[in-house]
């Protein structure tokens, strides 16, 4: 029972990827459509392949923007992760003197 809030946002996951993949085909092939009716002076059949060229590198560009994005946020997450893990270090250590300090200072104070 505990996986099925998982699979559920697995699933809408994998829904959410289909929808934005194919707003971006269509997207690019609009585009390319766009493009090749600009250029009068090219046959229909040009065009068709001018456009769906043009589509096809567009969604290539978007690939490797994506990619890019998807490493520098993994390098990010690896950056920060040592940056917590140093920072966590730091106050567990600075709690742990402060911790002593009090109790060497409250045991002196005993004594008197």
């Amino acid at each position: 029972m505990s996986d099925r809030p998982n699979e559920t946002a697995a699933g809408l996951a994998r829904i959410e990827g289909y929808l934005m993949s194919q707003a971006a085909l269509r997207q690019a092939r609009e585009q390319g459509e766009a493009f090749a009716r600009a250029l009068t002076w090219l046959g229909a059949g040009e065009q068709e392949e001018i456009s769906r060229r043009f589509a096809e590198h567009h969604l290539d560009l978007r690939k490797e923007m994506l990619a890019a994005t998807v490493a520098r946020a993994e390098e990010l997450k690896a950056e920060y992760t040592h940056r917590y893990a140093c920072l966590r270090r730091r106050v567990t250590g600075l709690a742990l003197a402060a911790f002593a300090l009090c109790t060497s200072a409250l045991l002196l104070l005993s004594r008197l």
